[in-house]
């Protein structure tokens, strides 16, 4: 679902963990800061920022108070009839929460970690200024570092909170954010009654933020199941319970704000957004709906301050399901790999390939060597359904591919020259070709030619001078060796491909899907697509091996 960024650019999307840390690919934000707790038991923390909190609220209630007396003075029949609508709960909300936040609470728990923070080695100190000798300030300095040089320590910790639940009692697994226990030397988890487990990393995965522990004790857990997310409707009530500014076992209600949103965390991203209150601190909590089931983990918070303000994203239980799975049988993932680079199909582009609607995922290049690559599948094919799966939009290919079991052949249906067709994909392993460098593979660089080819006259077309490619736009634009197509030399400021961030050292591999080689054949296409009457042309257009399409509009 698209977001407007730009209504509010200082605005800042942040982990909820008191950690430290950033969305990734969010520019200009600002994140939410993790806070220390230091020599003081985590339910204790923020007492003093909560007590004006309950001053204020206590004003506006007693002001609140004052309205209801004077419209009580004016009119007692409408102020009761006020009183009892307030009083009355909208249809199919809960009259409390009470009994269902009683039984959740003993599963969540507070979770501590502790990281060795560097410090300077004993022995070694600062280097003394140079003064004459017989100053003063030469034996005052002497003595200040010898002192400092005393109260240094090896090694000092930095401790931070975050939250978690559990989903197995009898073996002790529990479920949190990556970024709660990341890079932790130590890791504890507080149970409701303050009893304290250290806990094991069993696995962790940073592209879905979730990481899965496990801890040891005779003392009885209660767990809670995973639920069906994708039955989760906008409206939905919603329990967030958590660990908010180190306060524990803070429980908060809201509803399902939106579905599917895309913050640019990470390749999967599906959030759930909700107004249930989120804070730093309750990264990696659980949200509940109302039969007491897990569909979300409470992840991240849209906010210029870092506190709430009514915007928490949650990662939803039915992506979270498989990752807490995987890791609990190999203690990493173990994604389905297709092998292509993708976009997004705009109605311009969808235009251009003539289909009838712009869904679908259009791949921009395929890895040699790949499942892709080996089933058949092109660059400029748009795959519009995925192991009989449908995909609506391109961001829902990677999670459809990635939910699919390794070695496993399915069915992939494209758009290619106009028409639908079906080919057979076995799917790969992303981790293995990680590992193996494939996602970043490329053509090898080759040897640059050394003989100089003649001078070339710019050709104008859409707004754009082209020229075929010359070993000195090689090295002027960085092209690749082995690159074959027409290079772009200039783009008009007023012109459509300006607005589509076409710019010079671009080039165009081919047009209307058919390879170019001269700047006289992007000319031609161009032509013959006006003469079909088309309202767009489709380029697909290299920038420094980033392979890409882009449709201009020819009106």
């Amino acid at each position: 679902m698209a977001q407007n960024r730009a209504a509010a650019p200082a605005h800042g999307i942040g982990r909820t963990s008191g950690r430290e840390s950033t969305l990734i690919r969010i520019p200009n934000f600002e994140p939410a800061t993790r806070g220390a707790v230091a020599k003081a038991r985590p339910r204790k923390a923020g007492v003093r920022p909560l007590v004006a909190a309950i001053v204020w609220g206590m004003t506006s209630v007693m002001a609140g108070g004052a309205v209801i007396g004077a419209l009580a003075g004016a009119a007692p029949a409408q102020a009761q009839a006020a009183q009892a609508q307030a009083a009355t709960p909208p249809r199919n909300a809960p009259g409390s929460f009470a009994d269902l936040a009683e039984k959740l609470l003993p599963a969540v728990v507070n979770i501590s970690t502790s990281q060795n923070a560097p410090q300077r080695p004993q022995g070694q100190r600062p280097e003394i200024p140079q003064f004459p000798p017989g100053s003063p300030f030469e034996d005052f300095f002497k003595d200040f570092f010898d002192r400092q040089q005393q109260q240094d320590q090896p090694q000092r910790k930095a401790t931070s909170l975050g939250s978690g639940f559990v989903i197995d009692a009898k073996n002790g697994y529990v479920v949190t954010n990556n970024h709660v226990v990341q890079d932790a030397d130590e890791i504890t988890v507080i149970l409701q009654d303050d009893t304290n487990i250290k806990a094991e990393l069993v696995g962790k995965d940073s592209k879905t933020d979730l990481a899965l522990l496990k801890i040891k004790t005779s003392h009885p857990l209660v767990a809670v199941p995973f639920g069906d997310s994708d039955a989760m409707r906008v409206g939905d009530w919603v329990l967030a319970i958590g660990n908010p500014f180190g306060l524990g076992g803070s429980v908060t209600a809201g509803i399902i704000s939106a579905r599917q949103r895309n913050i640019d965390a990470g390749p999967y991203d599906d959030f759930l957004q909700t107004d249930a209150s989120i804070n730093r601190g309750n990264s990696g909590g659980p949200m509940f709906n109302l039969n007491g089931e897990v569909i979300g983990i409470n992840t991240a918070i849209f906010s210029p301050s870092g506190g709430s303000v009514g915007i928490g994203f949650a990662i939803p239980s039915n992506l979270a399901k498989q990752v807490v799975a995987q890791l609990k049988e190999y203690g990493k993932t173990r994604r389905g790999w297709l092998g292509v680079r993708i976009q997004a199909v705009t109605p311009e582009i969808a235009e251009s390939l003539g289909l009838p609607n712009h869904k679908g995922a259009l791949v921009a290049s395929v890895t040699p060597e790949g499942p892709a690559a080996k089933g058949g599948i092109q660059a400029g094919d748009v795959v519009t359904k995925f192991d009989g799966k449908e995909i609506d939009e391109m961001r829902r290919l990677p999670r459809v591919v990635a939910e699919t079991s390794i070695d496993k052949a399915v069915p992939v249906e494209v758009w290619r020259k106009g028409k639908s067709q079906t080919v057979q994909v076995k799917v790969g392993e992303l981790e293995a070709a990680e590992e193996q460098g494939l996602l970043a593979a490329g053509p090898e660089d080759k040897q640059q030619p050394k003989e100089k080819a003649p001078a070339q006259k710019p050709t104008e077309s859409l707004g754009m001078k082209l020229t075929a490619i010359t070993p000195e736009l090689r090295q002027q634009y960085e092209i690749k060796p082995d690159m074959k197509g027409v290079v772009i030399t200039d783009v008009a400021g007023n012109s459509t491909a300006a607005e589509k961030g076409l710019r010079a050292g671009d080039v165009i591999i081919e047009v209307g899907q058919e390879e170019v080689r001269k700047p006289e054949d992007v000319t031609a296409k161009v032509q013959k697509a006006k003469e079909q009457n088309k309202k767009s042309v489709l380029l697909l257009v290299d920038r420094k091996g980033d392979l890409r399409f882009v449709a201009i509009p020819l009106s």
